[in-house]
């Protein structure tokens, strides 16, 4: 039998090798496209709850919005996203901890309604943990209908390299102490094409229709969770969207509020007292071009952290964290505000502070 020559053997192993890897990164792409979320235009989702009672115009509406951080992103925790290391929670037990104790600060406060974001349903980030069911059990069927809608879906997101991000599961969850005639997911604009688009987000609204008493009316709830890492175009289109909407439901003579975590300030909100000190810098809404609604954020306290290092134990001053306003509302003008807070939990349990909000619907 002849000998190989060395450098047909080194070029054998090198073709071998290639196969290998483009065999494996098919076999990948083939993957994440089977276990993306696929979605449509606009879908009906289910609702969840016996409660019948329709919104009462005389009575003052508490609203309550708070991106959740997946039950993992604590005070103890940095996220690779944002310049850090970290992954997943420390452990199941942290994330149950979190969610306990996000629980028992919304039952505290007793909100009509709240909008919650980044609730994963089965993702590794936050141990396989249902946290929608665990907030659907602490807010049962008599006193709370639920409804949520998946915006990230993804069988593995391949980041980082040291420590794959894994499966991920994830959405948003609207909560409501009056009936809920229909809950529909709208999908935004997404700005990432094929593959990244398998393991990205697929940013939606959630829209509650909300009957009440004595009038053909609605008031229109919209829970949102608009782009963090796009540049800046996908937010533009997703704004748009959300603006047009908003305005048709406002044109029919409905009560529309939309809040969540917009991944932007607005313009009539005092961003400016804490420094850029982070690469990424906070796009800002112009409330101005819109003068049928009223854009809401509370300048004294803001509603989100920095993420490239724990904040337990750390100096907290705005040299060492950015501090952004990020989480708000925006209301038609036939929505009379009366109250706007952001409470200052320090990010114990998640990156976001929750936003709180009294309103009055004007007949």
């Amino acid at each position: 039998m002849k000998k190989q020559k060395p450098l047909k053997i080194v070029l054998s192993v090198i073709a071998a090798f290639l196969a290998l890897v483009l065999a494996f990164v098919g076999g990948f792409l083939i993957y994440a496209s089977s276990t993306a979320l696929n979605v449509q235009p606009t879908e009906e989702v289910g609702i969840t709850g016996n409660v019948a009672a329709k919104v009462d115009a005389s009575k003052p509406f508490t609203l309550l919005t708070w991106n959740i951080g997946y039950g993992a992103l604590d005070a103890r925790e940095d996220c690779y996203w944002d310049g850090g290391a970290g992954v997943v929670g420390e452990s199941e037990q942290t994330v149950l901890e979190n969610l306990t104790a996000l629980k028992a600060k919304i039952g505290e406060l007793n909100p009509d309604a709240f909008f919650l974001q980044e609730a994963d349903v089965a993702s590794k980030r936050s141990y396989y943990v249902d946290e929608y069911k665990a907030f659907q059990d602490a807010f049962n069927a008599e006193e709370y209908n639920s409804s949520f809608a998946l915006n990230f879906k993804a069988g593995c997101v391949p980041l980082p390299l040291y420590n794959f991000t894994g499966k991920v599961e994830a959405g948003i969850a609207s909560f409501s102490k009056y009936a809920v005639s229909e809950a529909t997911r709208v999908q935004l604009p997404c700005p990432f094409s094929w593959p990244m688009s398998t393991v990205n987000l697929k940013r939606c609204l959630l829209v509650n229709r909300l009957p009440v008493e004595g009038s053909d009316k609605e008031l229109v709830l919209i829970n949102l969770h608009l782009e963090a890492y796009d540049n800046g175009e996908g937010k533009a289109k997703q704004l748009a969207m959300l603006m047009d909407f908003m305005k048709a439901e406002y044109e029919k003579g409905n009560f529309v509020v939309a809040g969540g975590d917009f991944n932007q300030t607005f313009s009539n909100t005092d961003y400016q007292q804490f420094p850029q000190i982070t690469t990424w810098e906070c796009p800002v809404i112009e409330a101005g071009n819109y003068p049928d609604f009223t854009f809401m954020m509370d300048s004294a306290v803001p509603t989100c952290r920095s993420l490239d290092k724990p904040y337990a134990g750390a100096d907290p001053s705005p040299e060492a964290f950015q501090y952004w306003m990020l989480d708000g509302f925006i209301v038609s003008n036939n929505v009379k505000i009366e109250r706007l807070e952001t409470l200052d939990l320090g990010f114990q349990n998640t990156d976001h502070n929750p936003v709180v909000m009294q309103m009055n619907i004007e007949e």
